[in-house]
């Protein structure tokens, strides 16, 4: 997909800069039912168990989410726990080995891991000890393979390069700073104070430490900024050279997120700076060398991202882009979400309820979807658009058993408005996301969501910019 640094006109942000979902699955976690629990997660993990991983057919991935932050920051719309008093992190540990366990018997063997992320909340508010206990109890119930990726992520003001030096003991090869911006006017608006000296070192720490990949987090659309200001710390980044860059849209949704209410709603920035803050971050990436991997991700050429994006094999998940297309994800920890075979599951959103359901034995799923067919088509034809920014019909005719124009008809002249604003090419065979239409990619894909059609709720997602 190439890319573009040209702004979008006002017309066209009028007509598709719309509240939507950011894709990390499809049917999207909104959709889940609370009828899908426990019993349904349990039959998923089992079925792997007996039956594709034995076949090696699927990757299977890991995600532990820690809840825990020393303080809050106010663009956070993430599941966390604003504590100091780091004994509570005892009780969740205990909670997670017996988690661990029970998907572990779920499955019935150790399956083999080539993936497995650490988020939050802020996973460096463990200790050394606590983190290696996590470790200890992941590598009893899973088998992690030879050169698997292993990342975790660093809020930079928990860490010094005696921590990074740890994490690479403990087999840490992947590590993502959050950055977000280093203007101290928009960090003071956050409640985020980190200095550009602070992560610099940091970074030159973990690359003489011999992590495989460092990452930066950044957003934009945050209070105070200025497609100046941003492109200040867009060159501060590109300097420190990580392997690869997130670049997220700050969404701005105080009704759900409580923290976002200390924002004050004046000092955001408006929808065309915020194209131009994209289009500048964009060029100025580019113009470092960097590989636009898709809406939120940069990496340098020899990155395995943007290996996979050159080889057609991105994937997308709840944690963004992802070298391992078609991976099963297990989720583990409060309010994780995991993927097996052709269903979704969430855990337990609150500690008290997460605990209470693994008191009782019982895996803490509070909601899932089983996917029907019709969602497996949608999700092929989403994810084709989302990570490579084509959809070929044959592939997906071959996999699904459906004739594209026929299934898709209303689809395909619903697109023709976007084909005509210079978003997509609609050919014989194909759909492709032109240059201008990557920054609006996720309205694309929004055409092709059944659950979408006609809901009068959109609001409830960020939008497109």
């Amino acid at each position: 997909m190439e890319s573009t640094t040209e702004p979008l006109s006002p017309d066209l942000l009028r007509r598709f800069d719309t509240p939507g979902p950011r894709y990390t699955s499809y049917p999207t976690a909104d959709r889940f039912i609370e009828a899908f629990g426990p019993a349904d997660a349990v039959r998923a993990l089992g079925q792997r168990g007996h039956g594709g991983a034995a076949l090696g057919a699927t990757p299977l991935s890991v995600y532990v989410h820690i809840p825990f932050c020393e303080s809050v920051c106010y663009y956070c719309a993430c599941n966390k726990v604003i504590t100091k008093h780091h004994e509570r992190a005892a009780e969740y540990l205990d909670a997670l080995d017996t988690e661990i366990e029970l998907v572990g018997r779920a499955m019935g063997e150790r399956q083999a891991v080539s993936q497995l992320h650490f988020g939050g909340g802020s996973p460096t508010f463990l200790a050394n000890t606590e983190l290696e206990h996590v470790m200890a109890s992941l590598k009893r119930a899973f088998r992690l393979q030879p050169g698997a990726e292993l990342s975790i992520e660093v809020d930079p003001r928990t860490v010094t390069a005696e921590r990074l030096a740890h994490l690479s003991h403990l087999g840490f090869n992947r590590i993502s700073f959050g950055v977000q911006d280093f203007d101290p006017q928009v960090q003071r608006a956050v409640h985020r104070i980190q200095p550009f000296e602070q992560v610099r070192d940091l970074m030159l720490a973990a690359r003489s430490l011999g992590f495989e990949s460092i990452n930066a987090d950044l957003i934009y659309g945050l209070p105070c900024q200025t497609p100046e200001s941003f492109s200040r710390t867009v060159q501060q980044i590109a300097e420190l050279k990580p392997d690869r860059i997130a670049l997220y849209a700050y969404a701005h949704l105080p009704q759900r997120f409580k923290p976002q209410r200390r924002i004050v709603p004046e000092e955001l920035p408006n929808a065309a700076q915020r194209v131009q803050m994209l289009g500048g971050a964009i060029a100025g990436f580019l113009g470092h060398g960097y590989t636009y991997i898709g809406m939120d991700h940069f990496a340098l050429p020899g990155d395995s991202l943007a290996i996979a994006k050159r080889q057609g094999r991105l994937h997308r998940n709840f944690q963004g882009y992802s070298t391992q297309p078609d991976c099963d994800l297990i989720g583990l920890g409060v309010s994780a979400i995991g993927r097996v075979g052709a269903t979704y599951s969430q855990n337990a959103k609150t500690l008290p309820e997460y605990y209470d359901a693994l008191r009782q034995g019982q895996l803490p799923v509070v909601r899932g979807i089983a996917l029907s067919r019709d969602d497996l088509v949608r999700r092929a034809v989403i994810m084709a658009l989302m990570c490579q920014g084509r959809v070929e019909f044959e592939s997906i005719e071959l996999a699904h058993f459906v004739n594209m124009r026929e299934y898709f008809s209303r689809e395909l002249d619903e697109l023709e408005d976007m084909a005509r604003a210079g978003l997509v090419h609609v050919e014989p065979h194909a759909i492709q996301v032109t240059a201008a239409g990557w920054y609006l990619v996720r309205a694309v894909a929004m055409v092709f969501d059944k659950h979408l059609q006609g809901d009068k709720l959109r609001e409830r997602f960020s939008r497109v910019i």
